[in-house]
């Protein structure tokens, strides 16, 4: 089946206890794909549903929804990397998909994606967080040259995600949050995702990506489930090129 049938039959059959992780988008006239976890105006049309959405739902399938599913799916930079997430995937033995999700909300598959932070790359990795892992600049490199390399850059993502996932075991929540904040926020509030807006907003974006890019024939497990905040968060914005590359933007 083409990837485009499967993320449609997934992003239809959803089902999670959060209302707060539906998700709004819309296509604008350069063919850029906009995402955010709430209708911030009238262009944004609802385009995955977070509370009992399934197949036999009076939801249809519209066509900002399907364009939306394309850009998702045939992103080229999806493609021209896909190999490298496959290896790192394979070598820290974190899901594929997880990964793709990941670099989708960080970068929109933007190599040369930089954050007002610091976060390089792809997988929008800090120079401290590779300098962690021994990457290091020499005469010929810098670090920041060095961690621009898509390889580079996705192996130090898939890596940390691993060591996370060890440090939070089958809380996929923890992980995420950790990805974005940093550990050290999450065990600042006693290994619970903290409780700033973006943070909060970004682990229920990735978690529906992620449920998107997974095959058809998974089954939800707790390292797939829904992260609720319970309360209303501060929107988180998402830009994803469509077939350009540009920076991704996390508003």
């Amino acid at each position: 089946m083409q990837i485009i049938g499967v993320l449609l039959g997934l992003a239809l059959s959803l089902v999670s206890a959060s209302a707060q992780a539906n998700i709004y988008g819309y296509v604008d006239e350069q063919g850029i794909a906009h995402l955010a976890t709430e209708k911030i105006d009238a262009r944004y049309k609802l385009f995955a549903r977070g509370d009992a959405l399934r197949p036999s739902s009076p939801l249809a399938i519209s066509a900002e929804r399907r364009e939306l599913l394309r850009h998702l799916a045939r992103h080229p930079n999806l493609k021209k990397f896909e190999p490298l997430l496959k290896a790192a995937g394979n070598e820290f033995a974190v899901d594929s998909a997880l990964l793709k999700a990941v670099m989708a909300a960080e970068s929109g598959f933007d190599p040369d994606a930089t954050s007002p932070k610091g976060a390089i790359g792809l997988m929008q990795v800090m120079p401290t967080t590779a300098e962690r892992y021994g990457l290091r600049g020499d005469s010929r490199k810098t670090l920041e040259e060095k961690l621009s390399d898509p390889k580079t850059n996705i192996r130090l993502g898939a890596r940390y995600l691993r060591d996370l996932q060890r440090m939070f075991p089958d809380q996929q929540d923890l992980v995420l949050a950790s990805y974005n904040a940093g550990e050290g926020a999450v065990q600042k509030y006693n290994n619970t995702v903290p409780p700033y807006p973006e943070t909060r907003n970004y682990v229920e974006l990735v978690t529906q990506i992620y449920q998107w890019y997974q095959p058809r024939a998974a089954t939800p497990s707790l390292r797939t489930k829904v992260f609720s905040t319970g309360v209303k968060s501060k929107r988180l914005s998402m830009t994803i090129p469509a077939t350009s590359t540009r920076e991704s933007k996390l508003d």
